[in-house]
């Protein structure tokens, strides 16, 4: 049970529509409300067809007039009524009309509490709120002004404060000494921490050319300590508002209605106890933990705050897939693998067997050291046909050896468009998943006769091809787009690497085929990539001081980028390391030292699935 006070220190501000309208969009996003009249001197909840009750239906006052009476606490379901129109809804109205003005004056407050444990009272009422009506929500709708009932409302109490205002002086004054007493509830004996949600209500829409609104609300934000832009809700003219119509249950479509579903949001995200509220919470803690790891560059250890919400949100949220599932998520980002395991596990255990649930696990059981088991949530992963192509692609990573081969064939992958699966494919042989880009490739050629699209997918097949040894197929592929005098400078150099590979003798037709088409284009190509391959084919041709330049800038171009680059040396991409090393190589090769040939020559390839 979480209770919100909606309070306002002047009146003209909607405060009582405004929490009418919060209390139905509660329970159409399916909670259940009591709405709680303690606007005693000009109480009108119950005015509203939504919570209208019988003019004898009793409540605040003949509780505490009934209390006063005898020395115990009433029942209060006596004094509580269902909505006739809204199921879920409730209201403890101010009470019964008949002779209300008597019943109401003949209260003493101060004697209440001073001299009659009033605030014993209202915490059995509050307990009895918990326990015999068990909503979700209360929602109070507390009188304007400093009054006797004021401290009730706004800190004994409530959970949150609602605090509306419209943005002029006199409610400045009014809220600093309520937000002041609110907040020193922390230090009071009871050590509470009430939220504080502010909303700016009944603001004209218009235009702020000399600055009036922001400068006033520049004042609220610095005197209240708001964190952040308040709520806001604009005036609407509308003469529905005369029969004080719901406009989040009867115009849902409205400015009005989304802005009322504002407040409703402030109300539910501070909320722990409620699952939306404890998601944004893990949210938010999330990025919290990333921004720390990304600025300290290590593990993240929670504040000592943010700890004991997350125990409790795991004690009340104990069996909410939804909401292990994000815990596990956060104490992987953590690096707190052990309990990212637990949470995982139970989260699955509850029910949320979903991709990313599942693929959350597969990444920590790999991580815990237990390959076999993240292998086989990374299967269940790749069971999903609608999964998005990143997930899928680290999930064919984490399956491992079991994958490659079918990778084409796997739901996640076969559901996706021939051009999605060629970005999937030149992903996966960054990661040194060469064969099960190869597979997915294959499958493009399988099942598409889209003729741009089978001769891109031929020519980045054919680069995976001889990256895995396979240089038969390579070389057949690159014959069916061309032959060798009309061939491109990338399909040349290709097919050249290919038939040197397969046959043992240097192809020269195809390394002249691309020196004649580097020497048109002026041979002042950047890349290292490209340089290194311009290097081997100058060789091929008998060129080699040409090629020993174009090899040095090769490695000089790729220690200047520092990123990860196609080594024509391997038909993989390397690191900036590797590439390096593998462009030494060419320069042995280029030198003409025995027995140096490209190292994807000593690959075997697999046999065909």
């Amino acid at each position: 049970m979480y209770v919100s006070t909606f309070y306002s220190f002047k009146g003209g501000v909607g405060r009582t529509m405004a929490l009418v309208n919060a209390a139905v969009e509660l329970v159409q996003r399916g909670r259940k409300v009591l709405a709680v009249d303690f606007d005693l001197e000009a109480p009108g909840l119950d005015t509203f067809d939504v919570l209208r009750s019988p003019s004898t239906c009793s409540g605040i006052v003949d509780f505490v007039g009934e209390y006063l009476a005898t020395g115990e606490a009433p029942d209060v379901e006596r004094f509580v009524t269902p909505s006739d129109t809204v199921d879920g809804l409730w209201i403890m109205p101010s009470g019964s009309q008949q002779g209300y003005a008597a019943s109401f004056t003949e209260i003493d407050w101060n004697d209440l509490y001073g001299q009659r444990h009033g605030y014993l009272l209202f915490e059995d009422l509050k307990e009895q709120w918990r326990k015999v009506i068990r909503p979700d929500y209360v929602l109070i709708d507390s009188r304007t002004g400093h009054t006797d009932t004021c401290g009730i409302c706004t800190r004994q109490l409530p959970d949150a404060v609602t605090l509306l205002f419209f943005p002029n002086e006199q409610n400045l004054r009014g809220l600093v000494k309520v937000v002041q007493d609110i907040r020193a509830e922390r230090d009071a004996p009871q050590s509470r921490h009430i939220d504080t949600h502010f909303v700016m209500s009944n603001v004209p829409d218009l235009d702020d050319e000399d600055d009036i609104l922001q400068r006033m609300l520049a004042r609220f934000t610095a005197e209240l300590g708001m964190e952040g832009e308040p709520q806001v809700i604009h005036r609407y003219d509308s003469l529905s508002l005369l029969n004080q119509v719901v406009f989040t249950r009867d115009r849902p479509k409205s400015r009005l209605s989304q802005e009322y579903g504002g407040v409703v949001d402030l109300i539910v995200r501070a909320n722990i106890e409620d699952e939306e509220g404890a998601l944004h919470y893990i949210e938010e803690a999330s990025k919290d933990a990333l921004q720390y790891i990304e600025e300290a560059g290590n593990s993240f250890d929670p504040p000592e705050d943010m700890e004991r919400k997350l125990a409790k949100i795991e004690e009340h949220h104990a069996k909410s897939s939804r909401v292990l599932f994000r815990l596990g998520t956060l104490a992987s980002r953590e690096r707190n693998w052990d309990r990212a395991r637990s949470l995982l596990d139970r989260a699955v255990e509850f029910g949320n067997d979903t991709a990313p649930c599942l693929f959350a696990r597969a990444r920590v059981l790999q991580r815990v050291g237990d390959d076999a088991a993240a292998r086989a949530d990374a299967r269940r992963v790749l069971s999903e046909p609608r999964l998005p192509p990143q997930i899928a692609r680290l999930a064919i990573g984490l399956a491992g050896l079991d994958v490659p081969d079918d990778a084409g064939e796997l739901p996640a992958v076969a559901a996706m468009t021939g051009w999605r699966k060629i970005r999937l494919a030149f992903q996966l042989e960054r990661d040194g998943e060469v064969h099960a880009a190869v597979s997915v490739l294959r499958s493009v050629l399988r099942n598409t006769d889209e003729a741009s699209l089978h001769e891109r997918t031929k020519r980045q097949l054919a680069l995976s091809l001889i990256g895995v040894g396979d240089l038969d197929e390579a070389c057949s592929l690159l014959r069916s787009i061309s032959a060798v005098p009309s061939m491109n400078i990338q399909d040349a150099f290709n097919y050249g690497m290919a038939e040197w590979g397969k046959t043992g003798e240097v192809p020269r037709e195809a390394f002249s085929r691309v020196v004649e088409l580097n020497r048109a284009d002026d041979g002042e190509a950047l890349g290292a990539n490209y340089l290194q391959c311009l290097a081997v084919a100058y060789w091929a041709v008998g060129e080699p001081d040409r090629a020993m330049v174009l090899a040095r800038r090769a490695k000089v171009e790729a220690g200047a980028t520092l990123q990860p680059t196609f080594s024509s040396w391997r038909y993989r991409t390397v690191s900036t390391q590797d590439f390096q090393q593998d462009t030494e190589r060419v320069m042995r090769l280029i030198g003409g030292e025995a027995g140096v040939v490209p190292a994807f020559m000593e690959v075997r390839p697999r046999e065909s699935p």
